[in-house]
C-alpha cells in the first residue's frame, strides 16, 4: 500500500508500506516496514525504512503545511532518511528531496508536477494505512508496553 504517491510520468515519489516490522512483539508491532522509491528520468533509487507510529502522526501534519502552501520536511529526526518538499509555485510543480542521512549520506532532487486534490489524495492514503494497520499496542509508562483493548 503506498502510503505517499506523487508522480506526473517523468519523476515519482512513492513511499510503500510493506507491513508490520514485527507482527507479534508487542514493542515493535506497531512499526511498519517500508521503501521509498524515487525516481527520475536521470536516476532512480529505493531506501528501506522503519515507520513509527509518530511518523505517521508528523505525516499527517506535513500534509497540512503543504496544503497551507509551505515547504515542509518529513522524517528529520535522524533514524529514516528526510524528505523535503519544496513548492515552487511554478505551474504545480514541486521539488522533492530525498537525503540518506542515517545511511550512505546520499541524496536525490526530483521535480515533480503536482495533479489536483493531490493534498486530499494523501490524506486518503493515510487513512487507508491507518484502516489496515491500526495502532494496536499502547505505552503505558516509559518502556511499559501494553496490548489496546
Amino acid at each position: 500500500m503506498d502510503l505517499i504517491r506523487l508522480a506526473d510520468g517523468e519523476s515519482s515519489l512513492e513511499v510503500r508500506v510493506l507491513g508490520r516490522s514485527m507482527p507479534g512483539v508487542l514493542e515493535w508491532h506497531d512499526f511498519l516496514d517500508a521503501e521509498i522509491v524515487v525516481a527520475s528520468g536521470f536516476a532512480q533509487g529505493r531506501l528501506e525504512v522503519c515507520l513509527a507510529p509518530d511518523d505517521l502522526n508528523s505525516w499527517s501534519q506535513v500534509l497540512g503545511a503543504l496544503a497551507a502552501g509551505r515547504d515542509a520536511v518529513w522524517m528529520d529526526d535522524g533514524r529514516n532518511p528526510e524528505i523535503q518538499f519544496e513548492l515552487s509555485g511554478q505551474d504545480g510543480v514541486a521539488v522533492v528531496v530525498v537525503k540518506d542521512v542515517a545511511g550512505s549520506g546520499a541524496s536525490i532532487r526530483v521535480p515533480v508536477r503536482l495533479a489536483d486534490g493531490w493534498v486530499d489524495d494523501q490524506h486518503e492514503r493515510l487513512q487507508g494505512v491507518w484502516a489496515t494497520w491500526p495502532q494496536e499496542v499502547v505505552e503505558t509508562s516509559s518502556g511499559v508496553y501494553e496490548w489496546r483493548r
